[in-house]
């Protein structure tokens, strides 16, 4: 009879200690401001119950519980960056940022086309775009100042945000799962009078980015304000993939087909000018230009 006694005691007093932890995550829980939560979750994107809990951990603190979680991320995609670093990125985007007289190209590589296509991986080559642009000096010479970025020194190159674009990718791989790398960038910033536009192939007109399969920057002199032709220009750098821009002075490649210097090849929009014909109509005069095509660096290397 003692033997049983004591038996109940003892499943009456382990229910009883189960109630009280029952309790106690409830009113941890219930402590979770719900407005902040819902800041929290808007404002980084991460899962509902990874906001609970940073908040959890730092009693609604909404700056610490961000710091925590962004740190957490940081630490998860860069273990899973190292762990997918030997797959082969073939697919990715090209994207274009362009300030006033600053301009940036990037190609961003990705594993699948459907990551290619989502919005995020848009967002990410975009913004990988714009902070390159960003960091670049101003030039107060005449002329146009061009610089190539690999790999490596694109991912070192600081952020708005404190980090560096390595970080963000690897952020991206986090989330996406999905091996990407940054491959090259090209950084253009123009003196007085030097103006530059950007085009990228796919796009459309209400497209917030300038991100594609193809990208273009052209660098040109103006007496005015940049019209339609300019852009058109761009189009055709795209399309009719020049080598450099020359001058009329050089000679034509035998066989019109064949032609790489700008100067000589027939207009795209309007195929019965030359590309030299359009710019001296509208009093233009091309500085430079660069192109891209994505995936082309490893057509290059097979």
């Amino acid at each position: 009879m003692a033997a049983v006694s004591c038996s109940l005691f003892s499943s009456l007093l382990q229910s009883q200690t189960r109630s009280i932890r029952l309790l106690h995550v409830c009113r941890t829980l219930a402590a979770v401001d719900k407005g902040n939560l819902a800041k929290l979750r808007k404002k980084t994107g991460f899962s509902m119950s990874n906001c609970k809990k940073a908040l959890e951990m730092h009693e609604n603190d909404l700056a610490k519980a961000e710091s925590w979680l962004q740190a957490e991320a940081q630490a998860q995609g860069w273990a899973k960056a190292t762990k997918l670093a030997g797959r082969t990125t073939a697919q990715g985007l090209i994207g274009i940022h362009i300030e006033d007289n600053v301009g940036a190209m990037v190609e961003v590589n990705c594993e699948t086309d459907f990551v290619a296509r989502n919005e995020k991986f848009k967002a990410l080559v975009s913004q990988v775009a714009k902070e390159c642009a960003s960091g670049a000096t101003p030039l107060l010479e005449h002329g146009l100042k061009k610089e190539m970025m690999a790999q490596e020194q694109m991912k070192d190159i600081p952020t708005s945000e404190g980090k560096k674009l390595g970080d963000l990718v690897a952020l991206a791989i986090g989330s996406v799962g999905e091996n990407m790398s940054l491959a090259r960038g090209t950084r253009l910033v123009g003196g007085p009078g030097v103006q530059l536009i950007g085009y990228s192939h796919p796009s459309t007109p209400d497209d917030d980015m300038l991100v594609g399969k193809f990208g273009a920057i052209l660098a040109l002199r103006s007496s005015g304000e940049l019209t339609e032709t300019a852009r058109q220009l761009c189009v055709h750098i795209v399309g009719m993939n020049p080598k450099e821009v020359g001058k009329l002075s050089d000679p034509k490649a035998p066989n019109n087909d064949d032609e790489t210097l700008l100067v000589h090849q027939e207009f795209l929009s309007d195929p019965s000018k030359t590309v030299s014909e359009v710019i001296q109509e509208e009093q233009l005069e091309i500085v430079d230009f660069v192109r891209f095509q994505c995936g082309e660096l490893n057509k290059a290397e097979e």
